[in-house]
Parts: structure tokens; sequence; C-alpha cells
């Protein structure tokens, strides 16, 4: 098992709160740390029809099995157990549970409801490089990283990314989409999850996704959400503050890996993702979703935002931060360009931001700070320190 960044909070988390829930794409890992982790609670797995039937029918008697508590896996499921385990964990103290699910708590009434201020909230995602760096698996280039994505069955159990995403796509439409809604055309919603993986990086039109994928508006507004609340993509928001005369309001989509991307895109080797007409997209959203996973690994929740006017300037990312907000631009040309200063000198003159605050991360090899800023290699250790 490939050592992860979060079991270190998990197991101070543990000592600190009755309740951990964690939440993060299917196939991202959660059921193997938490069992690596709680040896000495009973593991259940909420997706076995008749262990689900028991909890749905008497979750009071259900709960009762565990004493000492135990790790409860794929409990978005089982909804009916929220407000149980409520009144269990306040009754007593030596009890603990580890709920995880695959899809986001946060978006889900229940458990800010019934366990707010009981349990602690942590988030899973794919590998981080990081994580793969550390046991010597990050491939040569950031073009086969793209490729290949970071679940972490590509890893342990070698599987080729042109077998395991399809199947992961099958596999999330035929029962995830239907467990979260009723929807009857599977096909069209496949047909929009493909459309999405063409606007990564751009921002949501909303009225042209609609159009493009033969629905309305409110439907595809419905199924973003899904997307979103199944791990499959996040949104950042644009940056508001002091500038909201000038700046766009609609949010930019990404999506958590850029393996299930590329698969959804027909990209089948990394020698395509050279050529493909996007590359840019890609390898921003490859670079986002790492400095989002060094923030969610460690239990902490990014504030990321991008920024940009009415004129089309642009800041890829703005990381607010207590000090005051740092912007990074991010390119996918291997050499240095002052070029790439170009919106950061803008972003400087309208917030008399410091030059070392201005970051470049870009597809070379090479840190470099300079008096414009900073230049930072994508495989750099130093891009998590932004």
């Amino acid at each position: 098992m490939i050592p992860r960044e979060t079991a270190e909070i998990i197991i101070k988390s543990r000592k600190q709160f009755p309740v951990i829930t964690l939440t993060g794409p299917r196939q991202s890992g959660k059921t193997t740390l938490l069992r690596s982790i709680y040896k000495d609670i009973p593991y259940v797995s909420l997706e076995d029809i008749d262990i689900r039937n028991a909890a749905i029918n008497d979750p009071r008697g259900f709960l009762n099995n565990f004493p000492r508590g135990a790790v409860l896996d794929e409990v978005q499921r089982t909804p009916e157990l929220f407000s149980y385990l409520q009144g269990i964990v306040d009754e007593n103290k030596e009890i603990h549970f580890a709920l995880s699910g695959s899809e986001n708590f946060l978006l889900l009434e229940n458990i800010s409801q019934s366990l707010a201020g009981r349990a602690a909230i942590l988030k899973l995602l794919p590998f981080s490089m990081t994580e793969l760096q550390n046991e010597g698996l990050i491939p040569d280039s950031y073009e086969q990283l793209i490729f290949k994505g970071m679940y972490p069955g590509i890893y342990d159990r070698d599987i080729e990314p042109k077998i395991f995403y399809p199947s992961y796509i099958s596999t999330y439409i035929e029962r995830d989409v239907r467990q979260i809604k009723n929807i009857e055309n599977l096909n069209r919603f496949s047909n929009f999850l493909q459309l999405c993986a063409g606007r990564a990086g751009q921002i949501v039109n909303l009225n042209s996704l609609a159009t493009d994928a033969g629905i309305s508006p409110n439907t595809a507004k419905s199924w973003l959400s899904i997307l979103e609340a199944s791990y499959i993509i996040f949104f950042l928001q644009p940056y508001y503050k002091n500038y909201n005369k000038r700046i766009i309001k609609s949010p930019k989509l990404y999506f958590y890996d850029t393996g299930l991307a590329c698969s959804l895109l027909g990209i089948n080797a990394a020698d395509q993702v050279k050529t493909y007409h996007s590359k840019g997209a890609l390898f921003e959203n490859l670079i986002i979703t790492e400095l989002i996973k060094s923030r969610l690994h460690q239990g902490v929740n990014p504030r990321f935002y991008f920024w940009q006017n009415k004129t089309k300037q642009e800041i890829d990312l703005i990381i607010d931060k207590p000090e005051g907000p740092v912007a990074v631009e991010i390119k996918s040309g291997m050499t240095m360009n002052d070029s790439y200063f170009t919106n950061l000198k803008y972003w400087q003159k309208i917030t008399d931001e410091k030059s070392e605050h201005l970051n470049v991360i870009y597809g070379g090899d090479t840190d470099l700070k300079t008096s414009k800023g900073n230049y930072i290699s994508w495989s750099s250790s130093h891009m998590h320190n932004i």
C-alpha cells in the first residue's frame, strides 16, 4: 500500500472527534486507508444489500451491534443512520465511528444537521504527486502524468489507463448517478460528461453547455451538481475582493483527475496529450488539482479562486491567505518566458502586490527567483509551499 498523506490527520482526529467522515471519489483509496488504520473496530460495507436493509429497517438495533464503534463504508446509502449516530456518540464518549462514502457529505443535509460539531470531515482524492514521488512512481513527463491520472488502481494494480477509465466511467454512470438522481437517459448524461471534459479549465457557460447537450439550462445545472457531489468535477469561483465591478461572475470547471478527463476526450496515449489543442488547459487542471490535494489531504479546505476582468485579463489561480492573496499563473511551456508574467504584472499594478508573491508554475524542470517573480517547476516540491 502506498502511504497516504491523510493517514496522519485521521489518526490525530480520531482522538479529538467521536466521528470521522472520509469522502472522496469512488476508488480513491478510502476503504484501504480506513481499514489500515481502524484494525480494532469492525468494518461494515453498506453496499451489501442485506446489511443495508438491516440498517434501514432497524437503525438502532443495527448500531447496537457495535458497542465500541465501527467503520461504516458507503454510508450515504443509509441516511437513516445519521440521527441515531448522534444519540449514540453523545451518550457514550468511548465509542467511535468512521464513516466513508463517495459523495460529498457537505452537500448532504444529513451530516451537517445530525453530526455538526461531532464529526471531522476529511477528503481523500486520488494519489497526489508527492505520494507518487515518495514511492518513485512519478512519470518522467507531465504529459504522461496528465494521461495516466492518479487513481490508485492504476498504480497499485498496474491497470492501463485505457482499460481503467472506461470501466470507471461506465460503473459511475450506471451505479452512482442512478443512486443520486433518477436520470432516464443515461446516454445523454454520458454525452454531457464528455462535453464537460472538453470544457475543463473554461468558464462555465450554462446555456452553451445545455444547447450542445440537448437539455435545458436547469437540467445542465442539476447534472453539474451531480458531478460535483460525486467528486468528478469541481469549480473555481471568481475572486471578488475589491474588484467586484471589473470581474466575471461565473465559475471555472475542472476535473478531479486529468486521466479521467483524457479518457472522456478520447485521448488514448500520452503522446496525444502533447498535440492536444487544449494541452494548456489540461496542464492547468493538473496543477490546480495537485495544489488542492496538498491542502485537502492535510485536512485544510483550500481557498482557491481565479480572477478575470471584462477585458479577459486573467490570473489562473488566486490563493486567498490571511496575509493576502497569492497570484499564480500556470503555463505548460517548458522554457522560461517573460511573457508568462504579463497578467501577473497587471495584477501587481492594481493590487500593489510584491514581486515575490507572483508565481509562474510551468512545464520546465528548474525553479528560479527573478525580479518579476518566481518560476516554479511542475515537479518541484516548492509548488506545495505557495
